[in-house]
Order: structure tokens, then sequence, then C-alpha cells
């Protein structure tokens, strides 16, 4: 009997950039390095900046030019990581959708983890944690590790599940899934609203370990503080008295 063949689809990578000049051309080449033939599959890169005041545009630019499945879009203002996502997420077109920072925290090498469970109509929607890995044991400080774990435990217990990385980079979707869903949240807020969202339409989080390469607020690390405040209020809203479902 004949093998039945894979359906053809897309993964559209959605990148948020704001000022990476350092990094963002070798996350791009690992990206591209990244081959889902195998899997019947190609793949789109959409890059939004979101306002740099460096070389990451002229980088982008130039980038565009050799790899041509790379969509641009430039924001004039800083809007923050949710609001370059929401950008992202109106230009695509593939059937699955992951997120991608423009760092060099998360290796593209784990695309295949997180789509295979969509793929095979195990989930609709795959987080990559880093948890999962037990080689991940670096962290940039101390204060960002427990931040991350306090975040999760915070959700688990609003929200009644099981998820081991709630603030993961690598948010993976089904495109009518993710493009159900509005979005209110502009800055770093917009990851725990999602996952609210997600839990409340009841659709499961499947989880897959991920590589994890943190880096420092020196080499450029933007979250902080105040943005983890900014999740908790998030995660309290969205669970007793948030609305657009």
């Amino acid at each position: 009997m004949a093998k039945k063949k894979m359906r053809r689809w897309m993964l559209s990578i959605l990148m948020p950039a704001y000022n990476e000049e350092a990094t963002i051309e070798e996350i791009v080449r690992k990206i591209d390095a990244v081959d889902l033939r195998h899997l019947s599959g190609s793949k789109e890169l959409i890059i939004v900046d979101d306002g740099s005041k460096d070389r990451t545009v002229d980088i982008v630019k130039r980038l565009q030019k050799r790899y041509k499945y790379i969509k641009f879009i430039k924001h004039t203002r800083n809007r923050g990581k949710g609001g370059a996502i929401k950008t992202a997420i109106k230009h695509a077109t593939g059937q699955i959708m992951i997120v991608q920072d423009a760092d060099l925290e998360y290796d593209p090498r784990d695309y295949v983890k997180c789509i295979t469970p969509i793929l095979k109509g195990k989930a609709k929607v795959v987080y990559g944690s880093r948890r999962l890995d037990k080689r991940n044991r670096q962290h940039s400080h101390f204060s960002f590790y427990l931040g991350g774990v306090g975040i999760t435990l915070i959700f688990n217990m609003l929200f009644f599940t099981r998820l081991t990385d709630e603030p993961t980079c690598y948010k993976t979707f089904r495109s009518d899934v993710i493009k159900k869903i509005k979005i209110d949240g502009n800055r770093f807020d917009w990851e725990p609203e999602v996952t609210a969202k997600i839990v409340k339409r009841g659709i499961r989080i499947h989880e897959v370990p991920i590589r994890y390469y943190p880096r420092t607020e020196d080499e450029g690390k933007k979250i902080r503080w105040k943005d983890g405040v900014d999740a908790v209020w998030t995660m309290l809203k969205y669970r007793f008295i948030g609305r657009g479902f």
C-alpha cells in the first residue's frame, strides 16, 4: 500500500526586534538552517522592528535580500513586544505560528519539537519549556530564574494548570487558534494574557523540553522586575474580570 503523502504546510516565525544589531543576523542564520522539508513544511520569517535606534533595520533590510522568505515591518515608535507580536500575526500566512526573540537565548533547532504535536493532531498549542530540559542549569541572574518560576506557580494556582514554564518565548499555535484571540497587552504582559485566554477557552497547552542560553542585562536582556508585577496583575485580571476571549 502506498504511503500517504503529508499535506504541505507553512510555519510563520514571529520575531519582534528592538535594538538587536548584535544578534539578529546570527539568529536569522540559525533559523535558515532549520529544514522542515522532511515534515512537508516550509517557513516564513516575519520580523517586526519595534522602533530600534541602532542598526537593526539596516541589517534586516540586507538580510531580506539574501533570505526571500523574510517579511519586514517597521514600527515608527516602540510599541512593546506584545504590540510587535500582534503586527506579526496580522501579516502571517502559515498554518502554524511560533514566537522567536531576536537574540540567541532560544535555539531554532527546537522548532521541530514544538510543531510536531500540532502536526500529529495531539495539540493546538505547544509551549517550549526551559524547565523540562534538565541540561538548562544556567540563568543570567537568579532573580530572573525565580521570577519565571514564580509567575508559572501563580498562574497554575489561579488557572488550575500544571505548566512548568509559562513565560517561555517559544509559544507555538495553530494559526486558526491564535488569530481568533484578541490580544490587548502591548508589552510583556501579552504572554500571561494569551496563556490565560487559551486556558479559559478550554484548550490544553502541551509542553516540550527546549534548550536555553540566557543572556544578561548587559547583553541586552530587556525584561525588568516591573514586568513581573504587570504579569501578576494581568493574570488576576483575566482570571476574575477579563473579557473578550
